[in-house]
């Protein structure tokens, strides 16, 4: 995608969400490039499933699994599709996306737009299985019994899933977030624990940047006691740094550059809660290869990207990938799983 700088200002020039859903649809019209090989050295496993690279697109990019091989060729590791929820819904009312250029940023209030788990299902069924591919569920704004959409979204989507990801830390649903909270997490957990097939995908937690002290035992041990693989640090958050854009007081979560310090923060903050003791998927403000290394020997076992692609292009995750591995050759480290939690 060396064209990319060329077809930016084009692409800036449409509103956030409608240049979005182009770049969808040119995805969906060009036929997929299989994955590119990696450097052996890149892959390790994480919760029984083997990862070719580190380098991952997280869920909101593809949010109906509409090209998510195109991703997988155009270098990434995996592909986490959704956030997805048992009942189609149109999310929050447009304007909803914001592009903050001055501060390489994004601030987004979708809402978990999306068609529902039944048409993704379907979409999925029909598809080549190749590749890593992540599903992410949530639930409906309007559910009277969220604990039980997640429940439904880990029973539909386990046939056509490597792995889920509970996302309870989008701030764009309300009331979402309070499911971290002690005995609603506890609950939530115990319910997907149960609904889990026997030999069914690892389960990931996705949880959100804007945590408090205690939170992260809390979670850590929450996550252990009911099967959780893997917990993915973090989600877009509500606080706001210092911004230049004139964007920067529109509601919702906040991702890209400004979201590095915190994520990064946060990442570590989990590394010592759980000792190492469960796998650990870092997100937010990663734009580099140093980025990725930075959170890598915090104790990230993979990295996501989403915002970043919207300044950079697509062709990141595979220039971020052949960086790792030069990182390791200088290093003197023999593979990506040598390196996490190493400093």
């Amino acid at each position: 995608m060396a064209l990319y700088p060329l077809l930016r200002p084009f692409a800036f020039a449409l509103d956030a969400e409608t240049a979005h859903r182009l770049t969808i649809r040119a995805l969906s019209l060009v036929p997929a490039m299989p994955p590119p090989n990696f450097p052996p050295e890149l892959a390790q496993q994480v919760a029984g499933v083997r990862f070719p690279s580190p380098v991952g697109l997280a869920a909101g990019f593809d949010k109906d699994a509409e090209v998510p091989d195109a991703m997988l060729g155009l270098g990434f590791g995996f592909v986490e599709v959704g956030t997805l929820t048992p009942n189609p819904q149109a999310g929050n009312p447009k304007p909803r996306l914001f592009r903050l250029k001055e501060d390489r940023a994004v601030i987004n209030r979708m809402g978990f737009n999306n068609g529902g788990q039944a048409a993704v299902l379907e979409r999925l069924r029909k598809r080549e299985r190749h590749g890593i591919l992540g599903i992410n569920i949530g639930a409906n704004k309007h559910s009277t019994d969220r604990i039980a959409d997640y429940v439904a979204g880990v029973q539909a989507m386990t046939p056509v899933a490597d792995y889920l990801t509970v996302n309870i830390s989008s701030p764009n649903t309300p009331g979402l977030r309070n499911l971290q909270e002690g005995g609603e997490l506890v609950e939530l957990l115990q319910a997907v624990r149960d609904a889990r097939a026997s030999g069914g995908p690892p389960i990931f937690l996705k949880v959100a940047p804007d945590l408090e002290k205690g939170d992260h035992d809390r979670i850590v041990r929450a996550a252990g006691d009911n099967g959780i693989d893997a917990l993915i640090v973090a989600n877009t958050t509500i606080s706001r740094p210092a911004l230049r854009s004139s964007k920067r007081d529109e509601a919702g979560g906040l991702s890209g550059r400004p979201l590095k310090a915190l994520a990064l923060d946060q990442l570590r903050l989990f590394r010592s809660a759980s000792g190492g003791s469960i796998p650990l998927i870092a997100a937010g403000g990663i734009e580099n290869a140093d980025d990725a290394w930075d959170r890598i020997v915090a104790g990230a076992s993979l990295v996501q990207l989403y915002s970043a692609m919207v300044y950079e292009g697509p062709g990141l995750a595979k220039r971020i990938a052949q960086g790792l591995a030069e990182r390791l050759r200088r290093s003197g480290m023999s593979s990506i799983a040598e390196a996490v939690g190493s400093r």
